[in-house]
């Protein structure tokens, strides 16, 4: 045999290992990203901009609305593969024994600064609210409720734990449990009757700048320090990123912040965008927040993933 033709050989049998390695790293089942939602404005609006960014590289996102045990329950059967809302220290309790057991990855922080605590109006602070131990000396006014969000929710148990244990001297109180529509429906109807109620409020979100709010002090405990100071991680299935590295370098790279989230919220609730529409408008805003994202990922097919979303985006 010719030495050119031995050269032939041996270079096909490279490319097409080379080739088999790339199909390996990121085999078809990488291609649909199922992802998760508990009905959340916050999760709406990212898993929107994960969701934008993923169809301009050629994956197929897919968003299930689950409430946040069902949603760990289903990362740990893998029938959902990533998860944007893990609110730290909120859901501590409830997600680590499934870090423990390592059925799932916490994968990276995706947004810092945030809060998670109860609030009141702003009326209701100049009233003398300004901590939880205020709340029991007028529990008459709030009528002895605390309104939080679907039944379930790792911060509802919070407060349930709060009322079982009588902190702050609370007696007699009651959670009421409904949704995140149906707890700021009630607010906003309080507000407007200038009523009193005390709530589960979180940065960030519309009701930031659509109610006049205070947050209260002193629940440290039961929410964590500076107003329930939080941290939101992205949390994946088991071995994910490892079986999808394209994708699971984009969510290892994948942060925002308040400011994008509240934009593109504001944009969803009040003037009736649609969430897809607002979070591209947002992404095609920060540019150099999206390039960041995209550092070493490629498109699904091995393409330029940077350039593939501009593209996507109309920014080229």
């Amino acid at each position: 045999m010719k030495k050119p033709f031995k050269y032939a050989l041996f270079c096909i049998a490279a490319l097409g290992a080379c080739i088999g390695t790339v199909s390996a790293a990121e085999p078809q089942s990488c291609m649909q990203v199922k992802m998760a939602d508990p009905g959340w404005t916050d999760i709406d609006a990212t898993n929107a901009m994960a969701g934008v960014v993923l169809k301009a590289l050629g994956y197929k996102q897919s968003v299930s609305n689950l409430s946040v045990p069902i949603t760990y329950q289903g990362l740990k059967k893998g029938q959902v593969d990533a998860f944007l809302g893990n609110w730290m220290p909120a859901q501590g309790p409830l997600v680590k024994p499934f870090v423990d057991e390592k059925s799932i990855d916490v994968v990276h922080p995706n947004l810092t600064n945030a809060k998670f605590t109860l609030a009141v109006p702003d009326y209701v602070a100049a009233a003398g609210v300004h901590t939880f131990a205020d709340l029991q000396k007028n529990a008459d006014k709030f009528e002895g409720k605390i309104y939080g969000i679907e039944p379930g929710a790792p911060a509802n148990q919070n407060i349930k734990k709060m009322i079982d244990e009588k902190a702050f001297g609370l007696n007699g109180w009651k959670l009421v449990e409904s949704s995140e529509t149906g707890m700021l429906t009630q607010v906003e109807r309080s507000v407007r009757d200038k009523k009193w109620i005390v709530f589960l409020a979180w940065e960030p979100h519309l009701m930031n700048t659509k109610f006049h709010l205070t947050y209260l002090d002193g629940g440290d405990q039961y929410f964590g320090p500076n107003f329930g100071g939080a941290t939101v991680n992205t949390v994946a299935r088991a071995g994910y990123v490892g079986e999808c590295p394209n994708v699971g370098r984009l969510f290892k790279q994948m942060a925002f912040n308040v400011d994008l989230e509240n934009g593109i919220i504001t944009d969803v609730l009040q003037n009736k965008t649609n969430v897809d529409t607002a979070a591209a408008a947002a992404l095609k805003r920060n540019p150099d927040l999206v390039k960041g994202w995209l550092d070493g990922v490629t498109t699904a097919t091995g393409g330029n993933g940077w350039q593939a979303v501009q593209t996507a985006l109309g920014s080229k």
